[in-house]
């Protein structure tokens, strides 16, 4: 989880959400990343979905068994989606997303039984550090006046 904070840094220094996503098997790191959304003017460019795409690029398949992916924040329906897509084994992740979490918060892709694939899950991995990053991120924005795209909030997790 060390590893996806340094990534959520990341974001924030380039003015993006910070949340950041490791893949890893074993010991072994397959992929690092964190939301390029802006920076990128794609939707779908959160961390957990480009971080996916590098380890299935790098294992030369998109099916990531035996994998395990780290989180700052509890993932959007689309990265839960993607996550139970790419058949990884197990998430873990720090703080918990209460306007779009989709793993236990607003809904429960991730082990729900009626999907042919399910994640074994942990939350709260250093879920203050997490939720203090996305919370201070958030208070500069509001400070600066910067505003966010239309549809979107201010308001932290």
């Amino acid at each position: 989880m060390r590893r996806a904070l340094a990534m959520a840094q990341s974001a924030a220094d380039l003015d993006e959400v910070p949340v950041g996503a490791v893949v890893y098997r074993g010991e072994e790191v397959l992929a690092e990343a964190h939301n390029l959304r802006e920076s990128l003017d794609d939707p779908t460019a959160h961390a957990e979905v480009l971080a996916i795409r590098e380890a299935a690029m790098k294992l030369g398949s998109w099916r990531l068994e035996g994998c395990c992916i780290a989180v700052t924040l509890e993932p959007c329906p689309m990265c839960a989606g993607a996550l139970v897509n790419s058949r990884i084994e197990r998430l873990i992740y720090g703080a918990d997303d209460p306007k779009m979490g989709c793993v236990r918060t607003l809904h429960a892709l991730c082990d729900d039984p009626r999907f042919n694939h399910r994640i074994t899950w942990e939350a709260g991995v250093l879920s203050e550090d997490c939720a203090g990053l996305l919370k201070r991120f958030f208070e500069a924005k509001r400070r600066s006046g910067k505003t966010t795209p239309p549809g979107e909030s201010n308001s932290t997790p």
